[in-house]
């Protein structure tokens, strides 16, 4: 038996292998798991050979056979089987068929409950109609809070979060509630619409808590839940675009007996359809993340190069003809959700990047959007700047000052670390834990937004 301290040593080599061994996108979980009870064998045949515990554990390494070679075997093996995941249940009987239907239940039981939701104000006498602007406002305001408590619902109840951990959760989405109803918002003012952008982006916070289930401290456990997040884009879309061909049958062969079905659309198919997809497809990601994981870095390095392309043109035009940004309200928040695509595709490619993988030309492309984004995100800065210089403050001008500084301060601190790490001056995962680290300050930021911005600009 090893010594207490070299014990403890060795259980956290094993937890670095296993880490790493997850980033393998063709194995899953049982695989791993698999893996590991087959090096814990090897460890312990080799310690009473006689071998010190590090010296076993590099051993047992090395039998097990290369990692990168290992994944690349089982993809090619086992691509049928993970196609077919997709839609089958696995056929093992036993413990984890009955803990997958159960999660399946579950999952549906709160994507229909969520859609539920949607309609409850109806009840009330709040009929989502946009020729009821306040009616109109309410649900534009609460439509987080229609979708994301059940989703941290659902992940409270499949990490078995501890009590305390639920309480303050519960605690913020009360008051997500209060903040976005108890206000006496102008109908379709600035505030209410900056309220609606950004309470989901702080309750997304809630979401990865739940999520990383107890590992929300660790970079591990924050990097997974950016994982989850970029799956779960993917798979909604999916669906998104599944549900619009049936919405665009649905309308046809009505309209072919004579029948309009516009009304139904769009009181009840669209918006209970989007609340309960989300839940449909966390779901799916939960259950079948070996698949969909190859997908998104390919997406990843295709977008990265076409995205640093059109910010360079975007920086080369500005530069030629002198022209600046035309500060609007939808021009800002385009602005900015060009810089968070940007983000996305970094936050993504570093979650799917092997951490101890050597720098290759395409970290050298990032590092090429990275700059560009920062260049842009100046450029914005400025105009935000000259515009409340000249016009004074507004919630929207404010909005996108705060937004864009906080872009800035994380594009130029990623800069900084890539371009360590590709002059050999430091380690990938300090770019990991920068910006997993750097997560809730977009939350506290979209708080700050709801909570102080109403009554600071009268809620105008």
């Amino acid at each position: 038996m090893p010594a207490p301290e070299h014990a403890a040593s060795l259980e956290e080599q094993i937890d670095q292998w296993r880490s790493y061994l997850r980033r393998r996108q063709a194995i899953q979980p049982v695989d791993v798991a698999e893996l590991e009870d087959h090096l814990r064998e090897q460890i312990a045949v080799l310690l009473n050979a006689g071998l010190a515990p590090d010296e076993a554990f590099l051993v047992a390494v090395k039998r097990i056979g290369n990692l990168d070679a290992l994944s690349r075997e089982f993809a090619l093996e086992h691509a049928e089987r993970l196609w077919k995941q997709l839609v089958m249940v696995p056929s093992d009987s036993g413990e984890p068929q009955a803990r997958a239907r159960t999660d399946a239940i579950v999952a549906f039981c709160l994507a229909v409950a969520a859609a539920v939701a949607v309609k409850i104000p109806a009840l009330f006498g709040l009929q989502l109609d946009e020729h009821k602007p306040a009616d109109a406002g309410f649900y534009f305001r609460n439509a987080s809070l229609f979708v994301l408590p059940f989703l941290t619902g659902y992940f409270v109840w499949k990490r078995r979060l501890h009590t305390g951990t639920v309480r303050w959760l519960a605690v913020a989405f009360v008051a997500a509630v209060v903040f976005a109803n108890v206000y006496p918002f102008t109908t379709a003012g600035h505030t209410e619409k900056l309220t609606a952008l950004h309470l989901p982006i702080a309750l997304w916070l809630m979401v990865g808590i739940a999520y990383a289930g107890g590992r929300w401290g660790q970079v591990a456990g924050r990097m997974d839940f950016i994982r989850f997040s970029g799956e779960l884009f993917i798979y909604y879309v999916l669906i998104a675009l599944g549900g619009g061909v049936l919405t665009l049958f649905l309308g046809m062969i009505f309209q072919a007996i004579g029948i309009n079905v516009g009304p139904f659309i769009g009181s009840w198919l669209l918006p209970c359809g989007a609340a309960g997809a989300v839940l449909v497809a966390s779901w799916l990601v939960e259950a079948k993340q070996s698949v969909i994981e190859n997908m998104a870095p390919v997406l990843t390095r295709l977008f990265t190069p076409l995205f640093a392309a059109l910010l360079i043109t975007f920086l080369a035009t500005v530069v030629l003809t002198g022209r600046g940004i035309d500060v609007q309200r939808n021009v800002l928040i385009a602005f900015d959700l060009l810089l968070v695509v940007v983000l996305g595709l970094l936050l993504y490619s570093i979650s799917a990047r092997d951490a101890d993988a050597p720098p290759n030309a395409f970290d050298v492309l990032q590092v090429v959007l990275v700059t560009a984004a920062l260049l842009a995100d100046a450029v914005a800065l400025w105009a935000i700047a000259a515009r409340i210089t000249e016009f004074g403050f507004s919630p929207n001008r404010v909005a996108a000052l705060g937004e864009n500084g906080i872009l800035l301060v994380n594009l130029a601190w990623s800069a900084v670390l890539y371009i360590r790490f590709l002059r050999g001056r430091g380690p990938f995962t300090d770019l990991e834990r920068w910006q997993t680290g750097y997560l809730p300050v977009y939350a506290v930021w979209a708080a700050i937004v709801v909570i102080v911005f109403p009554p600071l600009f009268g809620y105008i």
